[in-house]
C-alpha cells in the first residue's frame, strides 16, 4: 500500500510540474495555445481522486489501519 501512495503522490506531482512546463512554453512566438496545460491539471485532479478512493477501500477492506493517536490534552 505505501508503494501505491508513493506511486500516485509522484504521479500527481510529475502532472502538476508537466502542467508549469505547458502554461511556461504555450503561446509564444505567436502559436496558438494549446490545451495541453488543462489537460494535465485534469489529470492531476483525477489521480488525487483515485488516490483517496483507494485509500478509503483500502480502510473498508483491511488493508491498513487507523493509527489511533491521541489527541493532545486529553
Amino acid at each position: 500500500m505505501k508503494y501505491l501512495v508513493l506511486l500516485a503522490f509522484i504521479a500527481i506531482i510529475g502532472s502538476l510540474g508537466s502542467a508549469l512546463f505547458f502554461m511556461m512554453k504555450d503561446g509564444r512566438d505567436g502559436k496558438p495555445k494549446s490545451s495541453n496545460m488543462v489537460r494535465s491539471l485534469a489529470l492531476r485532479v483525477g489521480l488525487s481522486i483515485m488516490l483517496f478512493v483507494c485509500i478509503l477501500l483500502a480502510w473498508k477492506f483491511g488493508y491498513i489501519q487507523p493509527t489511533g493517536i491521541p489527541l493532545s490534552g486529553k
